[in-house]
């Protein structure tokens, strides 16, 4: 991961993003989407549901793509767990959006839609775990952002 951010980069990372669309966020308390995301909302960030097959999650309206997400709902980070090879249509549409990162969760890896999301302008991170590395760097809670 010669691309990976220093420990400093992703800790101004962390502190300026408000909203995190996370894509293939389970509905069911047990999954570690579900675990990933609720404890990103614990600490201030707006979780943004992405899931054809659920209406809600965590209290958030639930979108079936990124596309579906309002426009004037501005997303910081795209935060993934899907299948990598479901990978390059979310990375498509965060460029599209403009998102600024895209974070594929541990084991999840596509170095073509990574390149593509770099050569867009985007920070990429690849088979990391955002809760873990939230933990890790000792973000400070913020208020929730609504």
């Amino acid at each position: 991961m010669s691309d990976a951010p220093s420990d400093q980069a992703l800790r101004e990372l962390l502190e300026r993003t408000r909203t995190i669309a996370v894509v293939g966020l389970s509905d069911k308390a047990d999954r570690e989407s579900n675990r990933v995301a609720r404890y990103m909302q614990e600490h201030g960030y707006r979780v943004v549901p992405v899931n054809p097959m659920i209406t809600e999650a965590l209290g958030e309206k639930a979108y079936p793509s990124l596309g579906d997400i309002p426009p004037e709902l501005r997303i910081d980070l795209v935060d993934i767990f899907r299948r990598p090879e479901d990978v390059p249509p979310v990375v498509e549409a965060a460029i599209a959006r403009q998102v600024g990162t895209v974070w594929m969760q541990l084991g999840i890896a596509h170095p073509a839609a990574a390149a593509s999301a770099r050569a867009a302008g985007m920070t990429v991170l690849e088979d990391r775990c955002i809760m873990l590395t939230h933990k890790r760097l000792r973000i400070p809670d913020r208020p929730a952002s609504r």
